[in-house]
């Protein structure tokens, strides 16, 4: 009898291997096999796939999403091996493992080859969505959902829909989708169909599908062209929604097509009348009419003048009077203006306008109110180094130089005299329309002070001739006289009171004082100045040539008694 050696524990090993079909060194695990269904058990399918023991599978696993499983005993399926027994003796199945595996395996080869797959999306995640493609999960975000924001996902979820494959990660585990991507290229597709169809120059009808502030999307029958907001009408438009709404049928025509782009740029005002038509004729410069301020900008101010035509007035022709301020503050935006068309240029479409130019001008009305020699009142708005400024009726200011505020001081105290806000009074000198300038004087009110604009005849002196004044007043700096009994007035400076130091003091005269004096010229008012000082010297010059100089022997004094007393004689 032949006796049978002792098995070894390699002997063992191979007999476990062979009665599991090579599952003992892992041949099993890891990989997809298929198997039976023996039962089904409540809410798990039992599955034998030739192990030692079966192994059980949720139903769950075998149904799409909002699918029924449709399973039933003796079906064949194929499931992932994960372990080969667990600590209940069962194998370890996976469906949805074995499902992801040959959905990579086809995923990976339509992915190389840039075809679309198909999928379902089933659930909501942070950013997106999660989309189930056949098995393998793949990450579908919120911006590649569709070509425009979708703000409900609802209707889409749960229903087949092609997807393409944007980056795949086999080891992560890593799929990103883009429903958008299909969706244009589709789009994409039809737009060149019915592109070839349109011409540049066609008039077709639209429906307003969006409106932004630029413009609106017209859709012409599954493309989309823009209607610019400067398309849609001659006359400003400052929003869209003032035209159009979504949803209106509107007839446009296409204005240019991209074949590059495949854009399409649409215009409704090419459908009207052009109002600059004629625009020459009909505004021709200098005319005044009425029009309504539509814009305000820093530069100025646009003026409709009818539908579709504007004009700029620009802030320098906006106020006589107001300089450096913003158009906003003379102006506002609706309000009915006269202007002036101060130029056209119909090429360009361009019209400028005058505000100030449709109104006289405050200066002309100033001189013809006030003419030279009439007396006004105002505020003195500044006052500067060299003058008074004064507000004055019609809204523009008058100069009173420092020279005419006062008589008998500097022009730096009589400046000190005034203040910012006084009333004062003046007498209107001069009015220069052109240069927008009117001279004022203040110290022509002053009594016996010659009219404004009078002549040095007027006043009944000469120059260099010799009268007889009386001191109306006393002052430091001199004397203020008046010639004859209703003569004009004028000033005798300090230094002209004599030639001598001592004689120069004005306190030597008193008021009503009579002496003689030389006029030696009149001021800008026509006011003369007088000197006893020159009438000295002239007749000291008058005494050498008649009586002989004091180089033939004769001194000055001896002449001078000379020539008294032949002037007494």
């Amino acid at each position: 009898m032949a006796t049978t050696a002792n098995p070894t524990r390699d002997d063992f090993a191979a007999l476990l291997d062979e009665s599991l079909g090579g599952a003992a060194d892992g041949g099993f695990e890891g990989r997809v096999v298929k198997g039976t269904i023996t039962a089904i058990e409540n809410d798990k399918a039992v599955i034998d796939v030739g192990l030692k023991s079966e192994g059980r599978v949720s139903l769950r696993e075998f149904a799409s999403p909002g699918q029924p499983h449709g399973l039933s005993v003796g079906d064949e399926v194929e499931v992932y091996v994960d372990r080969v027994e667990n600590a209940d003796g069962e194998a370890m199945l996976s469906r949805d493992r074995a499902r992801r595996e040959a959905a990579w395996d086809k995923l990976e080869s339509e992915f190389g080859e840039g075809k679309r797959v198909e999928g379902v999306i089933f659930g909501r995640v942070k950013g997106g969505f999660t989309v189930d493609l056949d098995g393998a999960v793949a990450f579908l975000p919120g911006s590649q959902v569709d070509i425009r924001p979708v703000r409900d996902v609802t209707p889409l979820m749960d229903m087949p829909q092609p997807f393409q494959i944007l980056k795949m990660d086999r080891r992560r585990g890593n799929i990103v989708v883009s429903r958008r991507a299909v969706l244009e290229e589709t789009r994409a597709e039809q737009r060149s169909g019915l592109i070839e169809k349109l011409k540049e120059g066609q008039v077709i009808d639209g429906v307003v599908k969006n409106i932004t502030d630029y413009g609106a999307f017209v859709d012409l029958g599954g493309i989309d062209g823009l209607l610019h907001v400067t398309d849609m009408s001659y006359k400003r438009v400052n929003h869209p929604s003032e035209v159009i709404a979504i949803g209106d049928t509107v007839k446009v025509q296409i204005i240019r097509i991209n074949q590059d782009t495949q854009r399409i740029s649409l215009g409704m005002k090419q459908l009207e009348s052009d109002p600059w038509e004629g625009v020459a004729a009909k505004y021709p410069v200098g005319l005044k009419l009425s029009g309504t301020v539509t814009n305000i900008t820093e530069y100025g101010a646009f003026v409709e003048l009818e539908a579709g035509i504007e004009g700029l007035v620009h802030v320098s022709e906006m106020s006589w009077t107001k300089k450096n301020v913003h158009p906003g503050k003379i102006v506002s935006t609706s309000q009915e203006v006269d202007v002036m068309v101060l130029e056209v240029d119909a090429d360009k479409r361009r019209i400028s306008l005058g505000l100030k130019q449709a109104q006289q001008n405050p200066w002309e009305a100033f001189a013809e109110k006030h003419p030279v020699g009439s007396e006004v009142e105002g505020e003195v708005k500044n006052a500067t180094e060299f003058g008074l400024f004064i507000g004055l009726d019609g809204d523009v200011d008058g100069m009173v130089h420092m020279s005419d505020i006062a008589w008998g001081i500097s022009g730096e105290d009589a400046l000190a005299l005034h203040r910012k806000g006084e009333q004062v009074k003046a007498i209107v000198l001069d009015v220069d329309v052109e240069k927008e300038r009117i001279s004022l004087g203040m110290k022509q009110l002053e009594k016996g002070a010659p009219a404004a604009g009078a002549s040095a005849a007027a006043s009944g002196l000469r120059k260099n001739e010799v009268v007889t004044v009386t001191v109306l007043e006393v002052r430091d700096g001199g004397l203020e006289v008046q010639a004859g009994e209703d003569g004009a007035t004028g000033f005798i400076k300090r230094s002209d009171l004599g030639r001598d130091r001592d004689e120069q003091r004005p306190d030597r005269f008193q008021v009503g004082q009579k002496v003689d004096a030389m006029v030696t010229g009149f001021d800008r008012s026509k006011k003369p100045n007088f000197s006893i000082k020159a009438r000295q010297l002239a007749e000291e010059k008058e005494a050498v040539e008649q009586y002989g100089s004091s180089d033939a022997g004769a001194s000055l004094g001896d002449i001078l008694g000379a020539a008294l007393k032949a002037k007494k004689d």
